[in-house]
């Protein structure tokens, strides 16, 4: 995923520098989450502020959910989920505003639930929820959060406007996982949200939603709010952009895996790119390429650790001591095996598997090809199985479910020798076998296929190995006790 920067930005200090902000589900689940993001904003004084939200944790999968009963007829679920978050978005606002304020939000609120529900009962009675329906479903929650967030800002004096992301992002048809119209979005932006900024005002922005040029709701795909807010940071040339969540930053490998993970201070658009890709959880792999397009940086933060420095991405970051900059691991993942007789052409072969993953439109992540062999991986849930229909057409085909791919990133790590035995050496030491190994074009990454069930055992020795840690501890801890038995 090596991307080339064109550096599209002036030298030129802007006159007027903005900062895109954008904050995470958990960084505004409720009152107390939404009140630190005002005194987050509220600390930016003195430039101009531009803020993006999601919708509050945990919503986007309830209205999955209400659309899924909806769909099969399970209307009094649905209208029930509904209520709750209702009632959750309703206690919210009350708890921001008090009850002098509160009455002045309540019935957007209200109304926008009715519209909801009023959807809900549509798309019961038809048993069907298309994609374009499962857009507009899926943008009430960013359009009532952000709502909100911009009433709680301005009870705090802080001179907010909420801005209608749907007027703003403009994108392709593609529902579902929509792909922005760069053009179009900056003249949108440059008229509807640059002179609020210039007039003072905060504007306040649901991430995740857009729309068609034509004005039909779209999304811009899971994750996608970090993705809103990197496109509006490149429509108005922003000074930089901050992505605010509930981590310390990017870390050297998933905390949650290996408790001794450590925040990455300063990290390159290429190095950031390839872990959002290969499983790192923090950013949308999509989220910085409007931002390296302009070579605006990127800082990752945390909201509820407002001193945290974070990770600061850039189009190049200084060498680390280490030799990696971090170890990630993408699970759910799938490996196909195509195995062709050896009486078929090699070049026949070739292209008629990938004429299949074209026509299927299947994303994949590693291959390797022999004479008349091919493997390669992709996400189990986004497995087509009609490819597989198709594949076994032309060979022999097996599928393996419950891999992972593991992946160490760094700058320039194939111009260091005997990197890659390292590696595999170290990986042998954890006693985890090696599915299939990618080393291609990239010059950031080592990657490879392994069991999921490996993943911790193997992530957890990695990094102990390159990065200090735990496992280190426990191999010394084991080889004193052996020391002392054999005294």
């Amino acid at each position: 995923m090596h991307v080339k920067h064109s550096n599209m930005k002036s030298a030129k200090a802007k006159a007027n520098s903005v900062v895109v902000m954008k904050f995470g589900g958990t960084s505004v689940e409720n009152a107390e989450a939404i009140q630190r993001v005002a005194e987050i904003v509220t600390s930016r004084k003195g430039k101009g502020r531009v803020v993006v939200v999601s919708a509050l944790a945990k919503v986007t999968d309830q209205l999955v959910l209400m659309g899924q009963k909806a769909a099969s007829g399970d209307v009094d679920v649905s209208l029930g989920l509904s209520k709750e978050q209702r009632e959750r978005h309703l206690r919210t606002a009350k708890g921001l505003l008090g009850s002098k304020l509160f009455p002045g939000i309540a019935p957007k609120i209200e109304s926008t639930f009715d519209q909801l529900e009023d959807f809900l009962r549509g798309v019961a009675a038809v048993r069907e929820l298309s994609p374009r329906s499962s857009d507009y479903l899926l943008s009430f929650g960013e359009l009532i959060s952000s709502e909100i967030v911009a009433a709680a800002f301005n009870a705090r004096g802080l001179d907010a406007a909420w801005v209608d992301s749907r007027k703003c992002v403009v994108t392709n048809s593609n529902h579902t996982r929509a792909l922005p119209l760069l053009d179009q979005t900056r003249e949108r932006a440059q008229t509807l949200v640059a002179p609020t900024v210039a007039k003072g005002k905060i504007p306040v922005m649901g991430g995740f939603i857009a729309s068609t040029a034509d004005g039909v709701p779209t999304t811009l795909g899971r994750g996608g709010s970090d993705f809103s807010a990197a496109i509006i940071g490149a429509a108005l040339d922003a000074e930089r952009i901050e992505i605010w969540t509930d981590v310390e930053g990017m870390m050297t490998t998933d905390p949650r895996l290996c408790p001794e993970a450590r925040t990455i201070e300063k990290i390159s658009f290429n190095e950031a790119a390839e872990l959002a890709y290969f499983g790192a959880k923090v950013l949308h792999p999509a989220t910085l390429l409007p931002a390296i397009q302009q070579n605006i940086p990127v800082y990752v933060l945390n909201s509820r650790n407002v001193k945290s420095t974070g990770t600061e991405i850039t189009e190049h970051a200084p060498p680390g001591k280490e030799m990696f900059r971090a170890i990630t691991a993408k699970t759910g993942v799938s490996i196909i095996n195509v195995v062709a007789s050896r009486g078929v052409m090699v070049h026949g072969f070739l292209r008629s598997v990938f004429e299949a993953l074209d026509r299927h439109a299947a994303s994949i992540d590693i291959v390797g090809i022999s004479e008349v062999s091919m493997s390669f991986t992709t996400e189990t849930k986004r497995l087509p199985q009609t490819l597989l229909a198709d594949l076994e057409k032309l060979a022999e085909v097996t599928c393996d479910d419950q891999q992972a791919i593991i992946c160490l990133v760094g700058e320039d790590i194939h111009g260091r020798p005997g990197i890659a035995a390292n590696v595999f050496n170290a990986v042998a030491e954890s006693g985890v076998n090696i599915r299939m190994i990618s080393q291609g074009a990239s010059e950031i990454n080592i990657s490879f296929v392994i069991k999921e069930s490996d993943v911790p055992r193997c992530v957890q020795h990695l990094h102990a190995h390159y990065f200090g840690g735990f496992a280190k501890t426990n191999d010394k801890a084991k080889a004193a006790k052996r020391g002392s038995a054999r005294r």
